[in-house]
């Protein structure tokens, strides 16, 4: 029960979402609540609450604890949370100084409360041991280094001594000799979850995507709430939830409620680089394009591809097990085993690091990749849209890839020996952890020379494949027997003389290429175009 300018009403108020990215130090925070009745959203307001007594915003879909709304749509409308003045008093003070209060962790500040954590931050430095590393790896002396690099011995001796510092003009040389090093680690999105609380699906299709809507399939749907969902293709790889259209039994009007999910999951997002590729725009000029639309992450995935094989899935497991490591969350799981490839997580939501063997992963779905070991930022809500704040703040001027390291850097380290218990209830832990113990030679790799990579887009083709395995797997065995028992031209007959449904249909026009090409002048994307590897700026 809520009461809505005095008036009880036997709705259940459910989270849509908020126009503010994160309540940090907000005293008061604008966001989308619906109204649900019988499982369905009768109405939405976007209502102001208290920052304070919200303390953190619910997830897109809960009940959220509002007992009152007052106001109207030419003044806004107001929000009261359930509980007590009492409880009210005690925790406004508490709630301020946990958004301002830093854990004792030195100066790796934590994501929540933290506007500028990335400056704050200690970034790491190629040194000596990477050097000395990366030759190991290059299987190349001292004399051969040089040569290549066109520097004297002495030199290359100097860096790794410590008696000369290392430039990122000599960091850059050695890139730019050794090109199968740089670009053995790449940075891309792999999940992206958009909410926009003011859309429907059919808009965000056609206003924020740029794709023509009837390359999407429309079905119905109870996930998340929402009663429609709108596929790419028919697959769940770009596919955007909303609620259907209704009819009101008093009017016999139709009615359109708003609130919209966008879905772009691993390989959506590399399908959607075609689009992206064909708009001539980035992912920074989507994402601001998003936010003109008041579109709010939920979820934002970003993966590290490790190419070059320079981490060790056995090694990191072995250091998980021996606990030579330190992460800010303690959280961690092991999953999988040495013949199927391993996964290790670190962190719950809203924010998880991962790190797994993706050669293996792909492997065991029939799929080939270049990728070997992969680690991935999984983060939600406030978390995302820090990293998209910080892409954008031009005072910072960092790229994803750096802030991407920075937090990497910030959350997860391993070391070469077992960290002592004492160690880790030192007042300033990493820092006394990174000053008594050696790093584990690959990580201290990977996050300094991380700073120097690339973050790219791999636009891929939208195509037959899952089709044709479905096919070759499932069906291609029952045509057998089929034709081996003499039924073949009763098949050939049915194929020719079958009828499309018109969901088949749109379906063969998004994937077929034959069909896409006829209808080139029609789509907005040309999925001729050749496939190609691009950087991101």
């Amino acid at each position: 029960m809520i009461t809505i300018n005095h008036e009880p009403k036997a709705y259940t108020p459910i989270f849509l979402g908020t126009t503010q990215h994160g309540i940090r130090l907000s005293l008061e925070i604008l966001i989308m609540v619906g109204m649900e009745l019988n499982d369905e959203i009768i109405e939405t307001y976007n209502v102001t609450v208290s920052a304070i007594v919200l303390r953190q915003l619910p997830h897109i879909g809960s009940e959220i604890a509002i007992r009152e709304i007052t106001g109207n749509e030419l003044t806004g409308f107001k929000a009261k949370i359930r509980k007590s003045d009492k409880q009210l008093t005690n925790t406004t003070l508490t709630e301020l100084e946990k958004l301002v209060d830093i854990k004792n962790v030195g100066l790796y500040q934590l994501l929540k409360g933290q506007s500028n954590m990335a400056q704050e931050i200690n970034i790491p430095k190629f040194d000596a041991n990477n050097l000395k590393y990366i030759r190991q790896i290059l299987n190349e002396s001292q004399e051969s280094l040089a040569q290549k690099l066109k520097i004297t011995r002495q030199t290359v001796n100097r860096f790794e001594t410590g008696e000369h510092k290392i430039s990122d003009r000599f960091i850059n040389r050695l890139l730019a000799v050794y090109k199968d090093l740089a670009e053995s680690i790449e940075v891309q999105f792999d999940w992206i979850s958009l909410t926009f609380p003011d859309l429907t699906s059919k808009q965000v299709i056609r206003d924020v995507l740029n794709v023509q809507p009837d390359l999407f399939l429309e079905r119905p749907t109870s996930q998340n709430f929402y009663t429609r969902e709108m596929a790419f293709a028919g697959e769940k790889n770009i596919y955007i939830q909303d609620f259907a259209p209704i009819k009101n039994p008093e009017t016999q009007a139709i009615e359109q409620k708003y609130g919209t999910t966008l879905y772009l999951t691993g390989k959506g997002t590399r399908l959607f680089e075609k689009a992206l590729l064909e708009q001539n725009i980035t992912w920074h000029d989507f994402f601001q394009k998003a936010r003109q639309y008041r579109g709010h992450l939920t979820r934002l995935d970003i993966a590290i591809n490790d190419k070059w094989g320079l981490l060790d899935m056995n090694d990191l497991v072995k250091a998980v097990q021996e606990k030579r490591f330190w992460s800010k969350s303690k959280s961690y799981a092991v999953h999988g085993n040495v013949d199927d490839g391993w996964t290790v997580n670190f962190g719950k939501s809203p924010f998880v690091i991962r790190a797994y063997d993706k050669r293996k992963e792909q492997a065991s779905k029939g799929f080939d990749t270049d990728v070997q070991n992969r680690v991935e930022l999984e983060l939600h809500q406030d978390k995302a849209e820090y990293v998209i704040d910080e892409w954008f703040d031009q005072h910072n001027n960092k790229t994803l890839t750096e802030i991407t390291f920075d937090i990497l850097y910030t959350y997860l380290w391993f070391t070469d020996k077992p960290i002592e218990e004492k160690l880790l209830k030192a007042d300033k832990v990493r820092d006394t952890i990174e000053s008594s113990v050696e790093p584990m030679p690959a990580w201290s790799l990977l996050t300094a020379l991380g700073h120097k990579m690339k973050f790219v887009r791999q636009p891929k083709e939208q195509s037959i494949e899952r089709i044709e395995k479905w096919v070759l797997e499932s069906v291609v065995p029952s045509l057998a027997v089929l034709k081996k028992t003499g039924h073949w031209a009763e098949v050939i007959e049915a194929m020719n003389s079958a009828e499309l449904s018109s969901e088949q249909q749109k379906l063969v026009k998004a994937t077929m290429i034959n069909a896409i090409t006829q209808a080139n002048q029609k789509l907005t994307i040309n999925f001729e175009k050749p496939k190609k590897r691009y950087q991101e700026i």
